[in-house]
């Protein structure tokens, strides 16, 4: 089990399982940014289109509501604001996972320590 610890330790940071704590995403190579953005709405947006473009695929027909995808966005820029972060995830058809989050980093308030990536335009 050790060995098996410390595999999983060596490969993390290169993969792209999502972390346990949101904030280690801040451990991931740059490549795996898919934007930053200076404002929480920008942020909401990018996960707005993320979510639409998606939700189709979503297991769960309580997912897929649109309704319940505004709130989503909504509690987003809402915690962005405050300096917080947000995973979301949801199983697409089959076993797929699709997973999104996004991370403030000024530094980010539970994990200081962290250096923040390189800053890449939102698409």
């Amino acid at each position: 089990m050790h060995e098996r610890y410390r595999e999983a330790v060596a490969v993390f940071p290169g993969s792209d399982v999502p972390p346990i704590q949101t904030a280690h995403w801040l451990m991931k190579p740059a490549s795996m940014i898919r934007g930053t953005w200076e404002e929480p709405k920008e942020a909401g947006a990018w996960l707005g289109r993320q979510l639409t473009e998606f939700a189709p695929r979503f297991a769960s027909a309580q997912d897929r509501e649109a309704t319940r995808l505004v709130l989503l966005v909504r509690a987003a820029v809402e915690r962005l604001a405050w300096g917080g972060d947000m995973s979301l995830g949801h199983y697409l058809g089959g076993t797929v996972f699709h997973s999104v989050a996004l991370v403030t980093c000024s530094p980010n308030r539970s994990a200081p320590g962290l250096p923040c990536p390189e800053r890449r335009t939102g698409s």
